[in-house]
C-alpha cells in the first residue's frame, strides 16, 4: 500500500529541489545548488519510502524494511548527508 500524501509531498520536494539546483547552477550560487540537490534527493527518498508504507508498521520497522530492500539507496542517502554536513562544517572553519 502506498501513502499517497507522503508520495505527493516527496514529489513536490523533489521538483522544488530540482528547480533550486538549476537556479543555483545558472546563477553560480553553489550553496543554493547544493541545497537544491539535497532537497531533490530527500524528496526522491520520501517517494521511495512512501511506496513501502504499511499502516500497521512502526517507523522503525518501515525504516529497517527500506534499508533492507534498498541498501544502495540507503547508502547513498547516508553518504550524501555526510558530504553536506562535512561541507557545512568546513565552511564554518574557513
Amino acid at each position: 500500500m502506498t501513502d499517497t500524501v507522503a508520495a505527493a509531498k516527496g514529489m513536490g520536494k523533489e521538483v522544488a529541489g530540482a528547480a533550486k539546483k538549476e537556479l543555483g547552477k545558472m546563477t553560480g550560487d553553489h550553496t543554493l545548488a547544493a541545497k537544491g540537490q539535497f532537497e531533490e534527493f530527500a524528496g526522491h527518498a520520501q517517494r521511495d519510502f512512501a511506496d513501502l508504507y504499511d499502516p500497521d508498521e512502526t517507523r522503525m520497522e518501515a525504516t529497517t524494511t527500506f534499508i533492507q530492500e534498498r541498501p544502495f539507496v540507503s547508502l547513498g542517502i547516508a553518504a550524501f548527508i555526510g558530504f553536506i554536513i562535512g561541507r557545512l562544517l568546513l565552511r564554518r572553519r574557513g
